[in-house]
């Protein structure tokens, strides 16, 4: 079981099961939500998360025609969780609100069409230039 929380502790969520996939987001969208040059989200099946606390969310069409949905906290802004219409029964979870997010190692980076010159990139993790076509199946 992994644990995690916002900044503030006002938000706080539990995760069962094993990581779908660990990925580095090289995309404007995920840039901006940062304040970096991108995010490191751990895709879980939405089934194993539990939220306590009340995230406010924030939901935009993507450039494939998809929403998107950030949650976050609401009192201290940290982000936690994001959802794709396009991967339905999934959320990726910010790898930083994880109470211990040691045992994780990112295994891709995407929309490295993106990256900004001064945020390395580790060259033993598979880099895509945009979106792999790519589903999760099934889950965990």
């Amino acid at each position: 079981m992994l644990t995690g929380r916002c900044l503030c502790g006002a938000c706080t969520f539990t995760i069962e099961g094993d990581p779908i996939v660990v990925a580095h987001c090289h995309c404007l969208d995920c840039q901006r939500l940062s304040g970096a040059g991108h995010t490191t989200g751990a895709m879980f099946a939405e089934a194993g998360v539990a939220i306590a606390g009340k995230p406010a969310s924030f939901s935009m069409k993507s450039d494939a025609g998809s929403t998107v949905t950030r949650l976050f906290c609401g009192a201290c802004g940290s982000p936690l969780f994001g959802m794709n219409t396009s991967m339905p029964g999934f959320m990726t979870v910010s790898l930083g609100t994880l109470d211990t997010s040691d045992a994780f190692t990112p295994e891709v980076a995407i929309f490295t069409r993106t990256r900004r010159p001064w945020d390395a990139l580790d060259p033993s993790v598979a880099s895509f230039e945009a979106q792999p076509d790519w589903k999760p199946s099934g889950g965990i």
